[in-house]
């Protein structure tokens, strides 16, 4: 699978040329959109939006992280974008509160739609950034309701990523590859994937052993005024370590 990155890192940016302009000084050309680039309302809007990132070398493959709660409406404005742009997946997180309602309409419309979604771990903090909370999530819905498995927010709520790769690898829709070192006080600071806690080969050796299918993305939220070196080092470390994601060569 070829490597994307999240619009998330960019957030300084706010400009679509300028957003693709920077993937592509990033040695990337696939992206996921977050709400900062993108809006939900409107599937057309969405599709030309996704259109223009194209005209401009960048492929939108997916996007989120987009809460689905117990608006059935507002869930299906969501598919209905995904859909218009041709996605096959997102990434998504529930509120606890109906939390039986909000995985019944996310489980019907992934359904519908034939698009796949994966939770996001936001950390110790976040309510499903445990494995034993994604656990009991997943026993409500059907294997087209999975994980996007963060892997510096993994560490952050003291799991191992490479055991949640291992545990969840049949339902693992999308990998945000991110990194994190810890302060005393367990604040995270990101730091370039693979030179803090995460093992880049230990990742690979996972994924493949599990037969992943799904996409991976790039994720670094350090340098918001100037992400793209940091990125380009990521770049780097990630087309040196795994063979299961790739990058794209020069000129390519």
């Amino acid at each position: 699978m070829e490597l994307a990155v999240q619009s998330y890192c960019l957030r300084g940016i706010k400009d679509q040329a300028k957003v693709a302009a920077a993937v592509r000084s990033c040695g990337l050309r696939r992206i996921e959109l977050c709400g900062i680039h993108a809006g939900w309302d409107d599937p057309s809007a969405f599709a030309a939006l996704c259109a223009s990132y194209r005209s401009d070398g960048v492929e939108v493959m997916s996007i989120g992280v987009n809460r689905i709660a117990t608006d059935r409406q507002e869930a299906r404005r969501l598919f209905d974008c995904a859909k218009a742009a041709g996605l096959s997946r997102m990434s998504i997180d529930f509120p606890l509160d109906g939390i039986d309602d909000a995985v019944a309409i996310a489980d019907e419309l992934t359904e519908e739609y034939g698009i796949v979604a994966g939770i996001h771990n936001h950390g110790g903090r976040h309510w499903l950034g445990s494995a034993t909370a994604l656990r009991w999530v997943f026993a409500k819905a059907s294997s087209r309701i999975g994980l996007n498995l963060d892997t510096a927010w993994a560490l952050d709520s003291r799991e191992d990523p490479i055991a949640m790769v291992k545990e969840f690898g049949d339902r693992l829709h999308l990998v945000h590859i991110k990194d994190f070192v810890f302060e005393s006080d367990r604040t995270p600071k990101d730091v370039v994937v693979g030179t803090g806690n995460l093992s880049l080969p230990d990742l690979d050796r996972a994924l493949s052993d599990a037969k992943f299918a799904g996409e991976a993305v790039l994720e670094y939220e350090g340098d918001v005024d100037d992400p793209v070196p940091a990125l380009k080092e990521c770049v780097v470390k990630i087309g040196a370590q795994m063979t299961l994601v790739t990058v794209p060569q020069a000129g390519a």
